[in-house]
């Protein structure tokens, strides 16, 4: 009998111990007000991880464009009667619509980097106007200018990344991450 007593005891100061800390750890620093305010390291560590996602998906939108839109158009395979023409539209439309939506995370991502904010910000009326080029693409209905179009927005993102210290390297996403 005294040794379930014991184990008893000691189960239960385990629980109130146990209680006692998460009850401590989750003591948030509140304002008067009574928001979180949020620390120096934590703003930090959002501006990093900023950087890291703008890289991360600019280098995306920028693989994608180059991969699927510009090296298929230079080679000539947008031209009729191409070998592999309707494919390689379908790919290029996939692409443009995945590049858009790479680059509109990527200046979502830029808005935690009040540097790399700054950069970026005069190029979302550019971002904005390749919104429908994927369509574009897809109909067979896209020329030299919509190719030139998608080609300088990634330099200029590329371009406004390295201003803020954030290098933009093209990441080649596979078919099925365009369709994705």
């Amino acid at each position: 009998m005294p040794r379930t007593v014991s184990r008893g005891v000691v189960a239960l100061l385990l629980s109130c111990a146990l209680l006692l800390t998460t009850a401590a750890c989750n003591d948030d620093t509140k304002s008067a007000s009574g928001a979180a305010t949020p620390t120096a390291s934590a703003s930090f560590e959002q501006q990093k991880l900023a950087k890291t996602r703008f890289v991360a998906n600019a280098g995306l939108a920028a693989g994608a464009a180059y991969q699927w839109i510009v090296k298929p158009y230079r080679a000539g395979k947008f031209q009729k009667g191409a070998d592999g023409r309707t494919f390689a539209l379908v790919k290029a439309g996939l692409a443009g619509a995945f590049t858009y939506n790479r680059l509109k995370a990527a200046v979502n991502n830029a808005k935690g980097d009040p540097l790399l904010s700054k950069a970026v910000a005069p190029l979302s009326a550019g971002i904005e106007s390749i919104k429908d080029l994927g369509t574009k693409f897809r109909k067979g209905e896209a020329g030299d200018a919509d190719v030139s179009t998608f080609e300088n927005l990634i330099n200029n993102v590329k371009d406004a990344g390295r201003s803020a210290g954030a290098e933009v390297v093209d990441k080649v996403p596979s078919t099925s991450e365009l369709g994705g």
